[in-house]
């Protein structure tokens, strides 16, 4: 139940409140909510008003004088007039910014005719980053997907047979440079050059699922490969369903748009069944264990659903773990209250990964991005 019925009551109280801490007192806001719903049992009349604020408002005794002086500042017309004076309002106009450029003529007064104007900025963009690509309309999506452009996507580095110059702290005396500054002073070593293994990026291979029950995510989810594979180099990219398609030079090309175009038509199977014990055997023998997944982070896009034998996607999940350095399965379903990877190719496939995360969002690939260079 509201301490009262008159609004107007609130709005001195405010005022009031407003005028102690611009006299340097400290007012926390819950003490702000007791002072009302005391007034609430005391009524309004200035005594009261006084007694209860004295005893709401305040927490040291030495603030009692400037707690006087302003009470008599503020209450000295009365208690009536200062509820009138609460009464009237000033109309205030909320503008809501976007951040985009105001039309020619407009934005240029800070006060309309009728009142104050207040400007409110607020993000669509930030609200679009959490919201899930299946629930999102084709300008919201064509929107996700013109920020998901700009995404970056790294992996890890390591070590390479490689050596490169570390100046005097590398632990291999690099002879050859050390002569060559020796013969421009005389034939003095007077600085002794070192060097260090090199780094490389790992290679990062992304897998994904293309099959009828991903048909909400699978483009997105493309479109997150195609940044991946013009983003850096040592990149591959296939796609899983009845049958393994390679991507990667379909999606090498800068025009994202025309890039998806022509994985799409690449590919025969597109919202098709799925086998990922199939696909992951074929990848192995084809293409993973030959070296292409040898010390790569393998990236598998799908949720989880397969029409195959979940034991040969268990063995061929297996396979891929000894050679692969990480393996990162991305599941839009995760997202899902209560999910639980109970379907059988999930479950199967959950023991020999190493993160398991969600996919559904843009947001969710942001932090996709963050895992793969981890």
């Amino acid at each position: 139940m509201p301490p009262t019925d008159e609004p107007s009551v609130e709005r001195a109280v405010v005022g009031f409140v407003e005028a102690l801490r611009r006299a340097g007192l400290t007012v926390p806001v819950g003490s702000t909510v007791t002072f009302v719903r005391a007034l609430g049992e005391t009524g309004v009349q200035r005594e009261a008003v006084y007694w209860a604020g004295r005893a709401t408002l305040l927490t040291r005794p030495e603030d009692i004088d400037v707690y006087d002086s302003v009470f008599a500042a503020f209450w000295q017309q009365g208690t009536a007039a200062v509820l009138r004076a609460a009464a009237r309002s000033t109309p205030v106009t909320i503008a809501l910014d976007d951040g985009d450029e105001p039309p020619a003529g407009e934005g240029d007064d800070t006060e309309a005719d009728d009142g104050e104007v207040v400007s409110v900025r607020y993000s669509p963009r930030e609200v679009l980053r959490h919201r899930d690509f299946a629930e999102c309309s084709a300008d919201e999506l064509a929107e996700a997907h013109r920020l998901m452009d700009t995404m970056r996507v790294t992996s890890t580095r390591r070590p390479s047979r490689r050596q490169r110059r570390a100046g005097a702290r590398g632990a291999r005396i690099d002879l050859g440079h050390t002569l060559r500054h020796a013969l421009r002073s005389g034939g003095e070593a007077t600085c002794l050059a070192t060097t260090e293994p090199g780094e490389r990026p790992r290679r990062l291979v992304l897998l994904a699922d293309i099959s009828g029950s991903m048909e909400p995510y699978a483009r997105s989810l493309v479109r997150f490969v195609h940044a991946a594979v013009v983003g850096r180099a040592r990149v591959e990219a296939f796609t899983l369903g009845t049958q393994l398609t390679r991507i990667t030079r379909e999606l090498s090309s800068r025009d994202p748009d025309a890039a998806v175009a022509r994985a799409a038509a690449a590919v025969d199977d597109w919202s098709g069944g799925t086998r990922l014990g199939d696909m992951l055997r074929d990848f192995n023998d084809i293409w993973g264990v030959r070296g292409m997944a040898r010390g790569a982070v393998v990236v598998i896009l799908s949720d989880g659903w397969d029409r195959g034998e979940p034991e040969l996607l268990a063995e061929q999940m297996g396979r891929l773990s000894r050679v692969a350095h990480r393996i990162v399965w991305v599941n839009p379903l995760k997202a899902t209250s209560g999910y639980e990877p109970l379907a059988r190719g999930m479950a199967a496939a959950l023991p020999f990964v190493d993160t398991f995360i969600e996919g559904h969002s843009l947001a969710a690939l942001e932090h996709l991005a963050e895992e793969i260079a981890a």
